[in-house]
């Protein structure tokens, strides 16, 4: 009898050992097919056409740069979060129709996606394979054929993901993706994708720097940390880094100087001899929360250091979801007077801009149709920043909602969504 009942064990434990084993053949089976469909659909859209578009060179640093006495036109893309499953089909093909539409109208000279463009979470997209979602997105610009570049979000390598942030960079620097600029950056700075992209004049003159930087994920790389959502700041390295790099293209500056006009008085040197910058990555600086809350504890009027310029704050409980340690950056920032403007992401229905200390704060339209619960349905976070550098350092800020009549486009299909804050434009929430 004994005996018996063992044979049955056995046999029941080998029959759902098979049904495990088929619902995972399954499951691979349908992502793979759902990957392939994506990649297809994104393929189908075709080359954004730009009149004299901008090509990119590489010094002997190994920096990308671009060369116009015009202006030059970067997009910000932010938190696309493709799950890249078989479960998330429908809203990954409204990100990369959304994405698409806008760059096909916009015709920037540059386009950053500052984070979160994969989001592979099994129990809703059916797959931990973040390849898919950015593989997705590399296939859409590479077919769109306008330079692009990435900086990394949290959720871009999670703990669970098949794989982690080195890979993922080493995915992003692939030979086959001719439109991509992305770096990795030096080896002995922390995180991946520290790297600077520079716009110069016929004169060779530094007019605006691109500075992108990892802003890291979650407090020591911790799975508790990240379920907490505790975030990582920037390292105290990438920050030596950053001013390394600042002191690098005001002397490459002062150089392309003393050849036009002797030497480093008068006014060229005045005008570019510390060169100005703009920074791009994920996570919000702590200034932000700090600036935010300044401006909210004054009845949402502007102080001596804080000046609203437009957006809003559209995010519950915590509002700016920055890291929960410090870091210097900004105050190195101040410190060199180089970079005027940084832009991130992270907090999807944020979308303010407003100026602190002199240095301005923006958070970029998301993309999101799936990360957040229902998001797909809201329309007045969605959308792209467009930000103008132009050839005397100065430069615009010009953010645009995917469902204004700007994208009404022949060819590009934009679902009903309720669009759940009256003015999407210049409007600041009071709690």
């Amino acid at each position: 009898m004994a005996v018996g009942k063992h044979k049955n064990r056995k046999k029941s434990f080998l029959i759902i050992l098979i049904i495990l084993i088929s619902i995972a053949v399954l499951i691979t089976g349908l992502n793979a097919l759902s990957v392939r469909n994506l990649l297809k659909f994104g393929s189908s859209y075709n080359q954004v056409v730009i009149n004299n578009q901008l090509i990119p060179e590489m010094d002997e640093n190994g920096n990308w740069y671009f060369t116009t006495d015009g202006d030059f036109k970067v997009m910000q893309l932010t938190d696309i979060h493709i799950g890249g499953g078989f479960m998330t089909k429908t809203v990954d093909e409204k990100a990369l129709n959304a994405i698409a539409a806008m760059v096909t109208k916009e015709k920037p000279d540059l386009v950053i996606a500052t984070g979160d463009i994969a989001f592979p979470v099994p129990y809703r997209a059916g797959t931990f394979n973040n390849y898919s979602g950015a593989k997705a997105f590399a296939n859409l610009m590479e077919s769109l054929g306008v330079y692009w570049d990435v900086t990394f979000g949290n959720h871009d390598a999670e703990a669970y993901s098949y794989f982690d942030r080195e890979a993922l960079a080493e995915f992003y620097e692939r030979e086959e993706y001719k439109y991509c600029l992305f770096q990795a950056g030096p080896e002995e700075v922390d995180g991946y994708g520290n790297h600077t992209i520079e716009v110069k004049n016929s004169d060779g003159i530094i007019t605006q720097a691109i500075i992108l930087i990892d802003s890291q994920a979650y407090v020591n790389d911790s799975i508790i940390e990240s379920i907490k959502g505790t975030y990582d700041n920037i390292h105290p390295n990438q920050v030596e880094w950053y001013e390394s790099e600042i002191i690098r293209m005001n002397e490459e500056n002062s150089k392309a100087i003393k050849a036009i006009q002797g030497d480093v008085n008068g006014g060229l040197f005045e005008k570019y001899g510390t060169v100005k910058s703009l920074a791009f990555f994920h996570i919000p600086l702590v200034e932000m929360d700090d600036a935010w809350n300044e401006f909210r504890e004054n009845g949402y009027k502007d102080t001596d250091d804080f000046r609203y310029i437009e957006g809003i704050i559209g995010e519950q409980g915590r509002q700016v979801c920055c890291g929960y340690g410090e870091d210097d950056l900004f105050e190195k920032m101040l410190e060199l007077g180089s970079t005027k403007a940084m832009f991130n992401g992270h907090d999807h229905v944020n979308n303010t801009t407003f100026e602190y200390k002199g240095i301005q704060f923006s958070y970029g339209y998301s993309v999101d149709y799936f990360a957040y619960s229902g998001i797909d349905e809201l329309g007045s976070q969605r959308g792209c920043t467009m930000i103008t550098c132009k050839p005397d350092t100065s430069f615009t800020i010009d953010k645009y909602n995917f469902y204004s009549d700007r994208y009404d486009m022949y060819g590009f299909e934009r679902e009903e969504v309720a669009m759940q804050f009256e003015d999407v434009t210049y409007q600041v929430l009071p709690e």
